[in-house]
């Protein structure tokens, strides 16, 4: 392992970028998560059970790592200490967890305004998780958000927060037509935050810096995916922040030259939540039966529930997602689902007006796209349990190698089931 190494996802998300990080957090000494916020999760699957994270970085499972919340997260404080509480009921060791002093804080009215929008846009809403994350950013952005450490300034708080209160509640009254803000209730609110997060603020870029000077092993965990990326990304129907591998250095506070190696999570078929251009998407009984099979429960939504999008997998979109992230090493995921295929479809270009492209257009041209897919045979079986590359059958060998001359990056990792040992590694 690279001394600074990031996981991030190819396409839109849920590619099981958890588990690739419990894996890898074996041999990080520190874990950091450096964008997104509750609005994603990541499920996985280790011998304390089965968990679904919000907040919390992926390397809270092991005694030796510090977990750290970075600056680029969108940090509901609630949720974090009540996963936190979670992990150890369920026997998992205390974590030791780091929040950056600089991380800014989802209020409890990002949550309201979250509701208030998707209610008003009615049909033409963007499919939010509605966990406050759009409204969130929009105040980062605008200068009006709360970093963790205005908690520990007492005058500037109450102060900023009827000023920021005044400008809410004209929207509130006017807009939307629901009750006010009251900036008391709010800073009472935020005193319980501060109790709840006290012993872990501390300025987590020069912890980072320091442990970097020591030599020691940095995994940074991303949350979604390429295609959600606010510039790179299915525009405007993506999340707020960054989900690119180099964000990873700006939303934890570490210098880009130290980030060595980059591991991006590629779905073995394609999932999607929310709406948006999902152009290998299929329907009815065959999405069903893929729904029901995939994920390591089921595909639905680990922060809503929701059923995904099911689709094919898409080589066009996951080409472009490896190559936006900066690709060294594609970690191939849930192999194991598609044993029951007789057949198995994968998108390898686009028909966009009778012309076939191989590159992922912008989204106005994405809208008329048609995939153009090819069949490959399935295997038939169950490949759980298989440590070795050579002991896949051929079919499952072939389609790994066909994905890869496709995307044009090399498939390093496959995962052939939702345990942390359930991975197989193929020496490129």
């Amino acid at each position: 392992m690279a001394k600074t190494v990031v996981v991030v996802g190819t396409q839109w998300g849920d590619e099981g970028k958890g588990k690739i990080t419990d894996m890898l957090a074996k041999e990080a000494d520190i874990v950091v998560r450096f964008q997104g916020g509750a609005n994603a999760g990541h499920t996985i699957v280790n011998n304390y059970g089965k968990f679904a994270l919000h907040t919390l970085p992926s390397g809270v499972f092991y005694s030796h790592t510090t977990s750290v919340i970075g600056n680029g997260v969108a940090l509901n404080i609630p949720v974090l200490i009540n996963e936190l509480n979670e992990i150890i009921s369920k026997g998992v060791p205390a974590p030791k967890i780091k929040i950056s002093d600089r991380a800014q804080m989802v209020m409890p009215y990002h949550i309201l305004f979250d509701q208030y929008e998707e209610e008003r846009l009615g049909g033409k809403s963007f499919g939010s998780t509605k966990s406050g994350i759009a409204p969130f950013y929009s105040d980062k952005y605008a200068k009006i958000g709360f970093q963790v450490n205005e908690l520990f300034d007492d005058e500037h708080l109450k102060e900023k927060l009827k000023s920021v209160c005044e400008t809410k509640n004209i929207l509130l009254e006017h807009l939307y037509h629901k009750p006010q803000l009251n900036p008391d209730e709010i800073y009472a609110e935020l005193m319980e935050y501060k109790k709840m997060v006290e012993p872990y603020v501390c300025d987590t870029s020069a912890f980072l810096w320091n442990a970097i000077q020591e030599g020691k092993e940095i995994l940074l965990e991303g949350q979604l995916g390429s295609l959600k990326d606010p510039d790179h990304g299915i525009y405007p129907m993506v999340t707020s922040s960054s989900t690119l591998a180099g964000y990873g250095a700006v939303g934890a506070g570490v210098p880009p030259y130290e980030i060595k190696k980059i591991v991006t999570v590629c779905k073995a078929y394609s999932s999607a939540v929310g709406a948006g251009a999902f152009v290998s998407e299929i329907f009815g009984d065959e999405a069903d039966e893929l729904r029901r099979r995939g994920g390591d429960g089921g595909e639905f939504g680990a922060t809503t529930g929701r059923p995904r999008r099911m689709g094919w997998l898409d080589c066009v979109a996951s080409r472009y997602g490896c190559r936006m992230q900066g690709t060294t090493d594609v970690a191939f995921t849930v192999l194991d689902v598609l044993g029951y295929l007789d057949e198995i479809p994968v998108c390898v270009a686009y028909e966009v007006d009778g012309k076939e492209i191989h590159d992922f257009p912008n989204t106005s041209i994405l809208e008329k796209a048609k995939p153009v897919l090819k069949t490959l045979p399935g295997w038939k079986c169950d490949i759980r349990g298989i440590k070795k590359y050579e002991d896949l059958p051929e079919n499952c060998r072939n389609y790994i190698e066909f994905v890869e001359k496709e995307i044009g990056f090399p498939i390093t990792m496959i995962s052939n089931g939702p345990g942390r040992d359930d991975i197989i590694y193929r020496n490129k």
